[in-house]
């Protein structure tokens, strides 16, 4: 019988590419997430049956055992950005996470991957990443083994980064960010999943490795490389914290007093407060170097992608070429 692993959030910009990653290497694949038929696009990851969405929240112990039945391995790639409604940071990222490792080490479970973040610390401003930081004290509380994987911007294909800037980008001639000069090192999606594969098929060692892509830039140096690949020409404009932080405080009241009516996706203050600090693999850390893996730089995989943002999208070249033909 082929191995078993279960992936919480395991149809989410990450998880979809572990799952992905691991039916392929022949392993049974169980994707534990809140709506499985919203989830029925894994499934053509495997042969029949190899691969199956199944209900499951993490704020209930009872739901999250019985996912877990018969695992050989778990990956938690439950995470969110903003809270809305009972996904609360705290009950999502820390208590969640902690729960998973509870429930694997109660069952025998043999590994267990946890996708974190660059910048969790239980001292930050950041709710953020205080409950990332205590999501993983409390994996390696009830499964030291763990390894914890802690990358920073993911970008890819389904991402909320890339593909976000560049939507705003057909809408004026001026593109706002907050904190354009805090570094980033975006890293590619699948780089990620194939770390997570190897903790979970391959002699990694157990510990926290930070995860970031060759090539280390500002926001406002990332949204000139977007702009270049999508043939735009956008004036990128720095907000300023004092006026990012009123508006973050702002559409968060908004979120509050309309019983959820409105949800606050354009910026919240706890988004804010990430934004101020660098997110860049720390010095003297364990890395992809440590795993094997030579991560994709952004180069090579942006124009795939964003390409539909190009002013004419995928004739954009053939117009470019057609302009250089004389009558």
């Amino acid at each position: 019988m082929p191995k078993l692993v279960t992936i919480y959030g395991g149809s989410g910009f990450v998880g979809r590419y572990i799952a992905r990653r691991m039916a392929k290497a022949g392993w049974r694949v169980r994707v534990a997430v809140r709506r499985p038929n919203e989830a029925m696009f894994v499934k053509p990851y495997g042969v029949v049956g190899q691969v199956e969405p199944v209900l499951c929240n993490v704020r209930d112990d009872a739901s999250v055992q019985a996912v877990m039945k018969g695992a050989d391995a778990v990956v938690n790639c439950v995470g969110i950005l903003a809270e809305t409604g009972k996904n609360q940071f705290d009950t999502v990222q820390a208590e969640g996470a902690t729960r998973i490792a509870r429930i694997a080490r109660e069952q025998g479970v043999d590994r267990v991957v946890h996708i974190s973040a660059i910048g969790a610390d239980a001292a930050s401003e950041s709710l953020y990443a205080q409950t990332k930081a205590r999501g993983e004290a409390g994996v390696l509380e009830h499964f030291p083994d763990a390894v914890i994987l802690r990358p920073s911007i993911v970008f890819g294909a389904e991402d909320q980064f890339f593909n976000r800037f560049a939507s705003m980008s057909c809408l004026g001639p001026i593109l706002p960010v907050v904190g354009a000069d805090t570094r980033f090192q975006p890293v590619y999606v699948d780089d990620v999943a194939q770390a997570a594969e190897r903790a979970l098929t391959g002699p990694v060692a157990s510990g926290i490795y930070e995860l970031g892509g060759p090539d280390i830039a500002t926001f406002r140096a990332l949204m000139h490389q977007m702009l270049k690949v999508i043939h735009r020409r956008k004036l990128v404009i720095n907000t300023p914290f004092f006026v990012a932080r009123l508006m973050g405080f702002g559409f968060d009241m908004l979120q509050k007093l309309s019983l959820g009516l409105f949800t606050n996706t354009l910026i919240t203050r706890d988004q804010v407060r990430n934004l101020s600090n660098d997110n860049v693999v720390g010095e003297g850390v364990k890395t992809f170097a440590d795993i094997g893996i030579r991560p994709i730089s952004m180069s090579s995989v942006l124009p795939d992608y964003l390409w539909r943002f190009r002013p004419s999208g995928q004739y954009d070249a053939i117009k470019k070429s057609a302009q250089n033909l004389r009558p």
